[in-house]
């Protein structure tokens, strides 16, 4: 299959996934909801938006014509997937396929319906693409192999995968810096970041940083279009332990009600938390985020992506700034 071939049948993906109507995402999200109870329907809809934007014709056609296509030789690549949100894994079966290679897929078993379901959609598409494509229980007998998982696990696909090209993901977070001059439409844009699939995504923001005066109350009217996120039992459960947790060992910390806001040097903050340091000045910024720049996915606000963007990711924004294009293609 040539490449304008595969880039056209992305483009039809794309195409159904933003004709999607609120029937049927509320049947796939309905679906997936019975496997992960994180994946609601507004998350789910949410994920398809996202990817339908990815998969716009003009955006595919800049992503590919940064790279040299001319020495295909296809290889059979194994996927290992999260499920932490709504088809996170699906970059790396796109990478895979547009690459020209086989994709041997592990699917998260949080995240099998969502994801068999762009399968059958791509294959019904492009019908050459079925023998590029098989869902593996073991990945054996791979010439290469994408994997995304926890820092714990990340050191098991290390071992296992010892000899052969391999790009292992581990845990990664996002952050915001705030000026204290943002206006209340981009701290209302902040809560997405925050918000969206319940904070559970590496390009969620788990902690903010401000700068020395900054009364962090004054941000809190802003997120109020967000308190729904309480009423899911799931992040309730887990508003209730740590806000528990923070009485009884007299933590002191910030609640909105349905975020608990708490100063710390640590990173990544649990469901329904948001962490929260103090900058000096713009050369201690620096410093406190080079310290922790192998665990953090993108940073939003002064200087750095937009407020309300880090859930939308280009396709060239690479997890973990690993280029998959780059890597797949130098396959030997």
């Amino acid at each position: 299959m040539h490449l304008d071939q595969r880039v056209s049948a992305f483009c039809k993906l794309g195409e159904k996934l933003r004709s999607l109507t609120p029937l049927e995402i509320h049947e796939l999200a309905s679906s997936a909801n019975v496997k992960n109870g994180w994946f609601t329907e507004s998350s789910v809809d949410s994920a398809f938006k996202g990817l339908g934007s990815m998969l716009e014709e003009d955006k595919l056609e800049h992503w590919v014509a940064k790279y040299n296509f001319d020495s295909e030789v296809p290889k059979i690549v194994g996927i290992i997937m999260a499920g932490n949100i709504p088809m996170v894994g699906f970059h790396d079966l796109l990478t895979v396929l547009m690459t020209g290679h086989f994709a041997a897929i592990k699917p998260s078993s949080d995240d099998q319906v969502l994801m068999q379901t762009l399968i059958d959609w791509i294959v019904e598409i492009e019908p050459k693409f079925k023998k590029s494509i098989s869902i593996r229980d073991r990945l054996t007998e791979i010439d290469a192999v994408i994997a995304t998982g926890s820092d714990n696990s990340s050191r098991y696909f290390e071992y296992y995968f010892r000899k052969i090209p391999k790009i292992i993901r581990k845990n990664r977070t996002s952050v915001a810096v705030l000026s204290g001059k943002e206006t209340e439409e981009e701290l209302t844009a902040f809560g997405k970041d925050i918000f969206t699939y319940f904070g559970l995504g590496c390009r969620n923001i788990s902690k903010v940083y401000t700068p020395k005066g900054f009364d962090l109350k004054s941000i809190f009217p802003a997120l109020e279009p967000f308190e729904e996120v309480i009423h899911h039992h799931k992040y309730r459960n887990n508003y209730d332990y740590y806000k528990s947790i923070y009485l009884v060992n007299k933590t002191p910390h910030l609640d909105t009600g349905f975020l608990l806001v708490t100063s710390t040097e640590e990173l990544v903050s649990p469901v329904s938390n948001l962490f929260h340091q103090v900058y000096h000045n713009i050369e201690d910024l620096k410093q406190i985020l080079d310290a922790e720049k192998d665990k953090i996915q993108c940073t939003a606000g002064v200087g750095r992506i937009p407020l309300g963007t880090t859930q939308q990711p280009d396709l060239w924004d690479y997890a973990d700034n690993v280029d998959t294009m780059d890597f797949l293609l130098a396959l030997k």
